[in-house]
């Protein structure tokens, strides 16, 4: 059978429209910027946030914390139960010591707050991301099953009409089904990620739509890449240096240490301040002051709170080790993935992009011109198709490899 008897199927699928997509129903457009600002509003990461901060800053406003005073009840004379009062008041720079265990505890708060603040614009930077990628999945496979979808009709025609073999129909509707089952899972897909990102921002019922096309981020992304790259410091601590999480664990061995010193002030002596009745009945002035020190002689107690809070300034210094140890890993990698998706994507914009689109054009030529068969046209298209989809995911990999690292550097 000629080549020749398969332009019929080009006329037809022309006559059907291979580009027709699936109707798009009303939608709430999300700009990014807009989309972090509302979750920083919303979240409940934030909220939570602000509460461990307002419990600090009234531990602080309680810092100047005297002991209960003693209400006794005593009978100097003999005679008679007289009532009197006795407080103990530490020296000053036990209070300073606890206003700067409070402050730091207050500060502490503050620096979680900020970790959660990025925690929160990473989320909604990938979830915003995912959102964009199973749209251009949705647009990439829609037009495909449409391509499909004319193909196996026209190729239903030409079986009827005896121009085609059983084989020949049979594979056509294979494809038709595999892309068709695909597009199905990519509107899931879609669905999935307007709700992750809808869930963000307080809205998992909205329909929400990405403001850009991912295929169209390409080039400025290429530029932006490059840019950032070329302005990255050589050392990783470096360019962790302003994580903040990196500042959350440093305030945190400020807040052990302000802790010991805390504790050893404490293990200083106390005044005593007293006023009671000390006097007969007949006597011209019943109640009079008394002045005392408190001496801390359980010694055990306060070394065993000092070697507590030691321990505890160790354990805050390891974390902080231990987060610069992570921290420079997780940014090595990261910028590892993103050098290397930005020589993918520069290969895709350079050379794959214009090799699919050759491909594309190319195959329906030689088919008009009946010097391929409908098959080896399948095929290309295929092989165009996988070179489109795959310059998606290196745009969304190179993306979510960008988002980490800004993440990493704290921005």
């Amino acid at each position: 059978m000629k080549y020749l008897s398969y332009n019929r199927v080009f006329v037809l699928l022309a006559g059907l429209g291979l580009l027709a997509g699936p109707a798009v129903g009303q939608r709430l457009v999300v700009q990014p910027d807009s989309a972090e600002q509302q979750a920083l509003r919303r979240h409940p990461r934030l909220r939570q946030s602000e509460s461990e901060i307002e419990e600090q800053r009234a531990l602080r406003r309680g810092s100047f914390a005297p002991t209960n005073p003693d209400l006794l009840w005593s009978a100097p004379t003999g005679e008679r139960w007289a009532p009197g009062v006795v407080q103990t008041i530490d020296l000053p720079h036990v209070y300073r010591r606890q206003a700067q265990a409070a402050q730091a505890g207050l500060t502490l708060a503050e620096r979680g707050r900020e970790v959660n603040r990025a925690t929160v614009r990473r989320d909604v930077r990938l979830a915003y991301l995912g959102l964009q990628f199973a749209e251009a999945q949705v647009r990439q496979l829609a037009y495909q099953d449409s391509l499909f979808r004319a193909l196996q009709a026209a190729t239903d025609r030409l079986f009827q009409a005896g121009e085609v073999t059983s084989l020949q129909r049979i594979s056509t509707e294979a494809e038709a089904r595999q892309v068709r089952n695909q597009l199905q899972q990519a509107t899931v897909d879609r669905r999935a990620a307007q709700r992750r990102l809808g869930l963000l921002l307080g809205q998992p019922q909205a329909e929400l739509t990405a403001a850009t096309d991912l295929r169209q981020t390409g080039p400025e992304l290429a530029r932006t890449g490059a840019e950032l790259l070329a302005a990255l410091p050589t050392p990783d601590s470096a360019a962790v240096a302003l994580s903040p999480t990196l500042a959350y664990y440093r305030q945190n061995v400020a807040l052990s240490q302000a802790g010991i010193s805390l504790v050893r002030a404490r293990r200083t002596p106390a005044l005593t301040v007293g006023y009671q009745n000390q006097a007969f009945e007949n006597s011209a002035l019943h109640y009079r002051f008394q002045f005392g020190v408190s001496v801390p002689i359980w010694f055990w107690t306060y070394r065993s709170q000092l070697q507590a809070a030691t321990a505890r300034r160790r354990a805050a210094t390891s974390q902080l080790q231990v987060q610069q140890l992570e921290l420079s890993t997780q940014y090595e990698q990261a910028l590892a993935d993103t050098r290397k998706f930005a020589a993918s994507l520069g290969y895709y914009e350079q050379t794959g992009l214009p090799q699919a689109a050759a491909i594309i054009s190319q195959s329906q030529r030689l088919f008009r011109a009946g010097e391929i068969s409908y098959l080896v046209l399948i095929q290309s298209l295929n092989q165009a198709f996988t070179i489109q989809n795959t310059y998606l995911t290196t745009i969304r990999d190179y993306r979510q490899a960008i988002v980490e690292l800004n993440y990493l550097r704290g921005l």
